[in-house]
């Protein structure tokens, strides 16, 4: 029992340590299930059949070795030959009609008795003779014989704008008999006929009530021979059947194409022909395992390709999480919308605007990311589609154009000429294809330039898409961060009105920070953006803030030493709630978050101690609460906003005093440990003092002292 117990102790001792070593590995964990999703997800997508090993090109030398029939297959029509033989069999094919003999039997018999009734009303009365009556009667009833006996045929969209001598077939008593159009009355053809005869028999002097006879024949004639679809289609769709969708046969050990040899329209249908036999073999046979198998081991490369270049050169994108889901995330859209296009939408392919890859990376990161992360998206989608050579090689000088036209994106605009040099790429290489395949300008469809120009206008979604990103992962693209920059938004508007000196303050840091960002590499227009907001928790409490004290009045003269590091403190949590009210970017926060740090506020701390020298002094209290910097950016912005706050203090500057300044407050910082947490370098660091130097004495328009 003791030993049980013993060794359940140690179970549950060991199980303990687990948890913190989960804990302490967890991005490394959230990386691995990441891949494994992504690899999931995608070979998902893929068609479980097998893959023909050759490329071809229509117009181009076979460069295989000697390839031989390996089984029988029969060699399929191309899909002009079937269209051509389908325009025939409709060219040829004739719809099916009804003609009812009992309608025109019991019609007339309808007609006779509205013809008694009719006239009784209208001639009541009227001294008319019998004979007249007789002679109107026998008129009404050989036009109405006529038209029915010959048919008035039903207005159909098979025969619409048909000529008359089109020919159909009429069904009588379950006898077809071929007619042409032109043997029927219309409606129209029928009331001209009507009008016509009456006006003869008038003519004669017969005594014909032309309006009597007209009005009674035209409100009653009836459509007698109409179409009947159910026969129709079932004519068409034998006919439709009969349609043989191959030509010929390749026997097994034939040679079907030479090394060198060209492939000409005849061989690249054969090879089609034998592509599609085969993976249609391959894809339904027990080897399924294997397909699959290649398949993951395909996908694996892709993805751990794409990782291998992220430790390798953008680390800083690698250690975050949420930026990897967000770019696996859109690899796998896109390769989802072009498998759903492959199964229904065949004939839409070039449709896709896979353009957005490139545009949408771009403007969260840079120029050499989108680029591979294009790449790595049309080498996946190029094992879904047909003659993949052609495709990716399309989409590929697209996706360069595509990046090339975007380096410098400042504008929203620029997206509608982006689109423009899209559509112009896909056109030219497209143009350039068909020449050395068909070796001539005929065969070019202009549909593919619709659905090209239907692609390029589609990337102009990109910006939709852009905005619901910023807002589903809290990123900020370049064109955000130019929009916050602009002095007149509202909330800087604020800072300037409510705390002048504030905002003077940041328009300064800003500068100096920039500055010192783009001599050691980083975004430069976010941490100007970062400097424009890192201070805007002062709005709440602007007197309490030296730099915004007019009136020589300082608030703080009143409050304990205590109490005013809790108001100074407290500007950065005031912050960082108006900027979330404000919805500003997470990046933006940050700043707002870590431009203080853990430092303290050396100032009422030391003020603290001597007016209470003998009491012991909660440091907590006049502490920051952080975070530390963690990126070159933040730690930028947290030296010059030290460096440019303290500048103030100096009673004479000049080149020593602001050396010794900066040396001072920065070095005091890496004491204080602040940028542990970030990547920047100590040779960045010596960059960053040699910069805030220069600018300080810029700013207070001092000269370098010359030696003697």
């Amino acid at each position: 029992m003791i030993i049980f117990l013993l060794s359940y102790f140690q179970r549950f001792k060991n199980m303990m340590k687990f948890f913190p070593n989960l804990r302490n590995h967890y991005s490394d964990i959230y990386k691995a299930v990441l891949i494994l999703l992504s690899i999931i997800f995608l070979v998902s997508l893929f068609p479980k059949e097998g893959k023909f090993k050759y490329e071809f090109q229509k117009g181009k030398p076979w460069g295989n070795k000697d390839l031989i029939a390996p089984f029988d297959f029969a060699i399929q029509k191309s899909n002009a030959e079937i269209q051509k033989e389908k325009k025939l069999v409709l060219d040829n094919y004739h719809p099916y009609f009804n003609y009812d003999i009992n309608i025109k039997v019991s019609k007339l018999n309808d007609l006779v008795k509205l013809f008694e009734k009719r006239w009784n009303d209208e001639f009541y009365g009227q001294n008319i003779s019998t004979a007249l009556r007789k002679t109107n009667k026998e008129v009404f009833w050989n036009i109405a014989d006529t038209l029915l006996s010959r048919g008035i045929i039903e207005l159909n969209s098979v025969i619409d704008k048909k000529p008359n001598d089109y020919t159909i077939y009429v069904v009588q008593n379950n006898i077809a008999e071929k007619k042409t159009l032109g043997q029927f009355f219309t409606i129209q053809s029928a009331d001209d006929y009507i009008n016509d005869q009456l006006t003869k028999y008038e003519n004669k002097g017969l005594g014909i009530k032309h309006e009597f006879l007209t009005s009674l024949l035209e409100n009653s004639i009836i459509q007698n021979v109409t179409y009947d679809s159910e026969t129709s289609e079932k004519a068409l769709n034998a006919l439709m059947n009969n349609i043989s969708y191959t030509r010929g046969m390749v026997q097994q050990g034939e040679r079907i194409i030479s090394t060198g040899e060209l492939i000409t329209p005849d061989k690249f249908q054969i090879l089609e022909s034998l592509k599609k036999e085969y993976e249609s073999q391959l894809g339904s046979s027990s080897n399924y395992y294997f397909i699959l198998g290649g398949q993951v081991i395909l996908v694996s490369i892709s993805i751990l390709v794409f990782f291998l270049f992220l430790i390798s050169f953008r680390k800083d994108i690698y250690n975050d999480n949420k930026k990897l889901l967000f770019i696996l995330l859109v690899i796998f859209l896109m390769t989802f919308a072009t498998s759903i296009v492959i199964k229904h939408y065949i004939d839409f392919l070039y449709l896709l605007p896979l353009c957005l890859v490139p545009i949408i990376i771009r403007v969260f990161f840079d120029t050499r990311l989108a680029l591979f992360v294009y790449l790595i998206t049309i080498i996946i989608i190029g094992f879904l589609v047909p003659n993949s050579f052609e495709f990716m090689f399309l989409e590929l000088i697209a996706g360069i154009i595509t990046i090339t036209s975007i380096v410098k994106l400042q504008r929203r605009s620029q997206f509608f000429l982006t689109s423009f040099y899209i559509f112009i790429s896909y056109s030219v290489v497209y143009i350039g294809l068909t020449m050395i395949q068909e070796g001539s300008l005929d065969k070019i469809q202009s549909w593919n330039f619709i659905l090209f120009g239907g692609s390029a206008m589609l990337t102009l979604f990109s910006y939709p898409f852009i905005f619901v990103f910023e807002r589903l992962f809290g990123f900020a693209t370049d064109v955000t961060l130019m929009e916050l920059c602009d002095t007149n938004s509202k909330l800087m508007r604020e800072l300037a009105e409510k705390t002048p000196g504030t905002f003077q303050h940041s328009l300064q840091v800003s500068n100096l920070a920039e500055a010192c960002i783009h001599e050691i590499g980083g975004n430069s227009l976010l941490v100007r953006a970062g400097a424009y907001y890192h201070d805007i928790g002062k709005i709440n409490m602007p007197m309490y803030f030296i730099e915004n004290q007019s009136t020589g009045f300082n608030p703080h003269d009143e409050l304990s030493p205590e109490d005013s590091a809790g108001i100074i403190i407290s500007h950065v949590i005031h912050g960082v709630e108006k900027a979330k009210r404000f919805k500003l970017p997470e990046q933006i926060i940050d700043f707002i978050r870590t431009h203080h740090g853990t430092r303290r506020t050396e100032f009422f701390f030391t003020k603290q101690q001597q007016d209470c020298p003998n009491e012991s002094i909660n440091e907590k209290a006049f502490t920051y609460h952080g975070p530390i910097p963690f990126s070159k950016e933040t730690s930028v912005l947290m030296m010059a906003d030290s460096v440019e706050a303290a500048s103030r203090t100096l009673k004479h500057p000049d080149e020593h005093s602001i050396s010794d300044l900066v040396e001072r407050i920065i070095n005091k910082q890496i004491d204080n440990q602040q940028f542990i947490n970030s990547d920047i370098t100590l040779r960045d660091i010596t960059t960053i003092k040699k910069v805030l130097k220069k600018k300080l004495m810029n700013i207070f328009h001092v000269r370098i002292t010359y030696p003697e």
